[in-house]
């Protein structure tokens, strides 16, 4: 009865993961699990979103992490955060100690992606996901801790409307915002000191797996459930340069540029886990011959793999390749195709893999952020712009229906686009009171 209740609150209050995967939350938890995680490593460079969360909501996680605990009757609960994130630690342990909670931490090095799902899972619980597999596989659920915090707004009635996110970079003061969802990009810029009209380039996310919005798409970017971060990059820097690359010369210049020293493969964070994941050798076949020769060949459908944490591209790669970005390309077309490989259980963990762990401060200079390493985001900062524009589609599944017409007033929190009925999807509501004012791919809502 309870997991029915909390699932059912979940569903109603439209929670999708927070991190950036965005996938219903109420169908995330319905099963059972020997561990559930929360994710708290928040590895990306330059990010504090998760940080601030743990540090100043501890008490609500740690309910809401027990909650979810006992829906999904799991034997113990874990949240993984790093040692190094001391304030953090602190105010969970104060936390766990005044709930007298079963809830315990695990502390991690300071290497990336140690939030990569699968590597989560292995660090936490030493039992390693089946490549191409869930962490449920090996009887663990995980969470982002947005997601929780989520999780326990739902419990009190209140559905997903604002976003916690770090908007860093060439700003003048960073900051951790919580905004309403469907705020403008552009508005977050300014919030933290900087101009939307200079030239930059901007990333959704971090700055390893994070997504450009593109020059034009700026002023149509807003924040949704999965947003993170916003990092405004100079505008000729090498995030800028690498983009500008079409696939094109990414390919030309693997044929005539790789020089298969594997070391994309030697430092790849799921080939040290024991999955079939081998950059160079995808990286040798493009070269050889064109995806259209090569859709049954193993190392080609093992790009299926790839968790596209940067790590080949931005850090490993000495000729300034990109692997990732192959990956990506490869997987892309044999989804198109409908192909889909199977793979061998996971080998054991690679003899070097703790030597070959990435050190976050190394990645974050070799990917061309090391100089903002060390900005800090003071306090919370609080916004609520006069107009949201609100994506039907920002999870997976299929988008919200709308179920509110131009002209309707509507409060916060209200629903205004429903998941299609037995459809894996997620409600959403109002994150402003006003008037709506348009409704098509994105419901628009103006203050009034």
């Amino acid at each position: 009865m309870e997991e029915k209740m909390l699932t059912e609150q979940i569903r109603r209050a439209g929670i999708v993961g927070c991190g950036g995967a965005g996938f219903p939350t109420h169908k995330k938890i319905c099963g059972r699990a020997e561990d559930f995680i929360v994710n708290g490593a928040e590895c990306e460079p330059l990010l504090r979103t998760d940080r601030y969360i743990m540090a100043h909501c501890a008490d609500r996680l740690i309910a809401a992490v027990e909650a979810i605990g006992d829906c999904l009757e799991a034997a113990r609960l874990t949240i993984a955060l790093k040692a190094e994130y001391v304030p953090q630690v602190q105010a969970l342990e104060e936390a766990i100690a005044r709930k007298n909670s079963r809830v315990r931490l695990h502390l991690l090095a300071g290497f990336y992606p140690a939030g990569d799902e699968h590597v989560l899972v292995h660090e936490v619980t030493g039992r390693t996901v089946p490549p191409g597999g869930l962490p449920l596989a090996v009887g663990a659920v995980v969470d982002n801790v947005a997601t929780v915090l989520a999780v326990y707004d739902a419990m009190e009635g209140k559905p997903l409307t604002h976003k916690y996110l770090t908007v860093t970079g060439a700003v003048e003061h960073p900051v951790v915002m919580r905004v309403p969802v469907g705020t403008a990009f552009t508005e977050c810029i300014r919030q933290a000191g900087g101009d939307p009209q200079r030239p930059a380039f901007v990333v959704a996310g971090g700055p390893m797996m994070g997504k450009s919005v593109g020059k034009q798409g700026l002023e149509k970017a807003v924040v949704t459930k999965t947003t993170s971060g916003i990092l405004v990059l100079p505008a000729d820097g090498p995030h800028a340069i690498r983009e500008e690359l079409s696939v094109e010369k990414i390919l030309n210049r693997a044929r005539s540029s790789c020089i298969q020293c594997s070391y994309c493969t030697q430092l790849c964070p799921r080939f040290l886990l024991g999955h079939p994941l081998q950059p160079h050798r995808i990286m040798r076949r493009m070269a050889m011959a064109s995806l259209e020769e090569l859709p049954d060949d193993k190392d080609i459908l093992a790009a299926q793999l790839c968790c596209e944490c940067g790590v080949c591209e931005l850090y490993a790669c000495p000729m300034g390749l990109s692997p990732r970005r192959i990956n990506v390309l490869v997987k892309g077309e044999l989804a198109r195709r409908g192909i889909r490989g199977t793979f061998d259980l996971a080998e054991e963990e690679h003899p070097d893999r703790e030597l070959r762990k990435v050190p976050v401060h190394r990645a974050a200079a070799r990917a061309g952020v090391g100089a903002f390493m060390s900005l800090e985001p003071e306090g919370l900062v609080t916004y609520t712009p006069k107009q949201v524009e609100i994506p039907l589609k920002m999870h997976i599944g299929a988008p919200a229906q709308p179920v509110v017409a131009p002209g309707d007033r509507v409060e916060e929190g209200t629903l205004i686009a429903r998941c299609p009925e037995n459809a894996l999807g997620a409600h959403i509501h109002a994150s402003l009171s006003g008037i709506v004012t348009a409704v098509g791919e994105r419901i628009v809502i103006e203050s009034r």
